[in-house]
């Protein structure tokens, strides 16, 4: 086991304002404190979002993808939504919610079959898609028919092992079972040895869009995203080295053969474990912030559920989180005008699914939008010939925004009241909370409701709320032992050049009182 184990913008708002939202690392790194209003709230919340697990889960222990406003559910799952369904049960049992016996048995029942269904032999890892009813791996799609080419997920894997080791240390009597299948994956099975990053995934069986070699044509490069997950486990289990962390991109480098992105990043180069690291920012709303891929909010804040990356990395997680949160909400409530913040990956009121997110705080060239339109932003490079023109939209061309409420779960941790506030904003003024807690997004100019549940958002609420409402124990039953004494040391060594910039500042903005929601 211990083998195995763009540039500066201008923005016209108060100094007080800024220094106000960013809150030092020191102040991050215990609990918030809630009230007793509050807390009750909270714990409505946790109530309400559990029964929609109760409803997606079938008798084998497997929960689906998803459950519509009909009681429908989708005959799909993977292997992120089956470690979301047993983390939540863990955070419904401490939350008194149902019995330590409830959630030990419907755990146990999820782990037979976990060891039963289908796995690759070479790598010891799960397929993304299988039928929740039957535990077989899909390879038609039930909606269409469509091929289904049998993939194993770097990331889903990631979010399988995340709940394994969670049960493992929290659940006694089922250590041993959720031991055996997590010694069984090999996270060194996706490292891509030319470069030392991750490989997407694998498709065991032939594939005709990608390598030869099996393995997709992209990395996970990106840190501040939530594949670092797997990258965690990866190092903690021996699979890959410590180095391994080091060799992600906190930005590209700001030179013109990178240039495509939508931001020229500032920084310096320092040397962690012998890799020359590029410590590179973007500049958004008077902060310099470590950007993740597509500037939403499950890329940055969904991994410190379970990890505790503010306060083991206080002057790099500690500074970036609190910043990245801030941006979130000064993109809903000043930039786009919303009045309501939270973007992040969901379904889409409209039909379908999309990524939503803060574009400016994304690497991606055509990044993650926050609204159906597609508003984009392009700060530009100054430094390269061709790429000075910018183009950075008012208000008024942020159209059809979409907010999903696990955004805010997610910043609970990080801005409290506020994410108490824009939840009570949003259940006062749209029809998005019903019998399983909040529906999964809504469409903030039309009023429109995508009145759906879906495991991987649910789950991360359940965790939020544990951490919130239980002095962050489901970072404590992910982080001790193995992951401690692995990662710890990694985090502490980094700082980010991510802080508040230099900026003109003149109008002051109010920070709205929190109001429990009834």
């Amino acid at each position: 086991m211990a083998n195995k184990m763009k540039r500066l913008i201008s923005i016209n708002i108060a100094l007080v304002f800024i220094m106000a939202l960013i809150v030092p690392a020191q102040a991050q790194s215990l609990p918030p404190t809630f009230t007793g209003p509050e807390r009750e709230t909270l714990r409505l919340y946790a109530v309400d979002t559990w029964q929609s697990f109760v409803a997606l889960t079938y008798p084998n222990g497997l929960p689906s993808d998803n459950i519509d406003a009909n009681g429908v559910r989708a005959l799909y799952t993977s292997p992120t939504n089956i470690g979301a369904y047993m983390w939540s049960a863990i955070a419904a049992r401490d939350l008194q919610i149902i019995t330590p016996l409830e959630a030990r048995q419907r755990i146990a029942i999820t782990l037979q079959t976990l060891g039963k269904i289908e796995r690759d032999a070479a790598s010891g890892m799960y397929y993304n898609w299988y039928n929740p009813e039957t535990g077989k791996m899909l390879t038609t799609w039930p909606a269409d028919g469509s091929t289904v080419y049998p993939f194993l997920s770097t990331v889903d894997n990631g979010w399988l092992a995340t709940a394994l080791i969670v049960v493992s240390n929290s659940v006694p009597q089922l250590q041993q079972e959720a031991l055996a299948l997590l010694n069984g994956m090999n996270f060194g099975f996706f490292e891509d040895k030319n470069n030392g990053l991750l490989y997407g995934g694998y498709w065991p069986f032939p594939y005709p869009y990608c390598n030869a070699n099996g393995y997709t044509c992209f990395d996970f490069g990106t840190l501040n995203t939530e594949p670092r997950i797997s990258s965690y486990i990866g190092i903690a289990m021996g699979d890959l080295p410590p180095s391994h962390y080091f060799r992600m991109w906190r930005t590209f480098p700001d030179n013109c053969d990178w240039s495509w992105p939508e931001m020229e990043p500032k920084g310096v180069t320092q040397t962690y474990l012998g890799v020359d690291v590029y410590e590179g920012h973007y500049t958004y709303a008077g902060m310099n912030i470590v950007p993740s891929w597509g500037g939403s909010m499950f890329e940055a804040l969904m991994v410190p559920l379970f990890v505790p990356e503010v306060q083991w990395g206080p002057m790099s997680w500690g500074v970036n989180h609190t910043l990245y949160v801030q941006a979130q909400i000064y993109h809903g409530m000043h930039e786009a005008q919303y009045g309501y913040w939270g973007f992040s990956p969901a379904t889409n009121p409209s039909g379908g699914y999309m990524a939503y997110g803060v574009d400016a705080i994304g690497m991606q060239t055509d990044g993650y939008p926050s609204n159906n339109d597609n508003t984009l932003v392009d700060y530009g490079f100054d430094s390269c010939p061709g790429r000075e023109t910018t183009s950075v939209p008012p208000p008024s061309a942020y159209t059809n925004g979409v907010v999903t409420p696990h955004a805010s779960f997610l910043a609970l941790q990080i801005a409290p009241r506020e994410a108490l506030q824009n939840l009570a904003n949003l259940r006062q003024n749209f029809d998005i909370y019903g019998q399983w807690g909040f529906w999964d997004s809504v469409n903030v100019q039309t009023g429109q409701v995508s009145r759906y549940a879906l495991a991987l958002d649910q789950g991360m609420v359940m965790a939020a709320l544990e951490n919130a409402l239980r002095n962050d124990h489901m970072q404590d039953y992910f982080s001790q032992g193995m992951v401690q004494k692995a990662i710890q040391p990694l985090l502490s060594l980094e700082t980010f050049t991510a802080g508040p910039a230099a900026v003109s500042m003149s109008l002051p903005v109010a920070r709205p009182e929190y109001v429990p929601a009834p």
